[in-house]
């Protein structure tokens, strides 16, 4: 158990459930693409440890799971909450021993033009979104150096690339999850561990749904592929970076916006 995700040279591509016997967490679990990264993890094998404010918000991910024949446990925490962090972390151990990838996916978002945005709404998206992130890899960080191996995945967004009007605090806090990202994998590379980010461009969630249809058709000119995103496309992205193919990737930003800010 714990043994990391290190392929043996005899592997090609990617081994069949290469996450077998690993332990993968992942914040923001309840929906859109937290569930979506937990269901495709646990499909290669990863037990998932689902984190998400409450218990009950998690239920349909968890169904999800076991009805694929997966294995997955509820953890409730507010990510922004260090001490809550912490001491999750010694319940997922406790649990399962070890934790072997690491998904950084609660965000929230509080929008609003910058002249007239509160430090409330600010505050709750950096303490979210980015202090969340330091929360979490800080303490399992620590347990997968003394594994020596273990993946980092940073769910960052292309407006952390490019900002947005009326968004100042959440591409401020995305474009700091990739500086950290890539700081993190400096640290973290002698001992084994890779720690990568993905920003998603547009995809279809609760968030985008909301969009009126003229907002959508603005967008969509944005985008060459001439689409939205599906969940499943940054979740396939994710169990990629947590393969044995990508045992050579760290500190890198993979965008998945159908060309967007190419």
């Amino acid at each position: 158990m714990g043994k990391g995700l290190r392929p043996a040279l005899e592997n090609n591509f990617m081994s069949e459930k290469y996450l077998t016997g690993k332990v993968a967490l992942v914040t923001g679990a309840s929906r859109g693409l937290g569930k979506a990264i937990a269901v495709a993890l646990a499909r290669e094998g990863a037990a998932i440890a689902a984190v998400a404010r409450s218990e009950e918000a998690l239920k349909e991910t968890l169904e999800a799971i076991r009805a694929a024949g997966g294995t997955a446990e509820p953890f409730a925490g507010d990510v922004s909450d260090n001490a809550a962090m912490d001491a999750l972390v010694e319940k997922v151990t406790a649990r399962f021993e070890h934790i072997d990838v690491l998904v950084n996916n609660a965000g929230v978002t509080r929008d609003g033009l910058l002249a007239r945005m509160t430090s409330e709404a600010w505050d709750t998206v950096i303490n979210t979104n980015l202090k969340g992130a330091f929360n979490l890899t800080r303490p399992v960080g620590r347990l997968m150096v003394r594994q020596r191996a273990g993946r980092i995945v940073n769910i960052s967004s292309v407006i952390g690339l490019m900002g947005n009007a009326g968004q100042a605090n959440y591409a401020a806090s995305k474009a700091g999850l990739i500086g950290f990202s890539k700081s993190v994998a400096r640290e973290f590379a002698s001992r084994g561990i890779t720690c990568n980010v993905v920003c998603p461009g547009f995809i279809e969630t609760d968030m985008t749904k909301e969009l009126n249809a003229d907002m959508r058709t603005k967008l969509m000119e944005r985008i060459p592929l001439q689409r939205f995103g599906q969940a499943e496309d940054i979740a396939g992205v994710v169990a990629f970076l947590c393969s044995p193919a990508a045992s050579y990737i760290t500190g890198q930003i993979l965008t998945v916006d159908g060309g967007m800010v190419m």
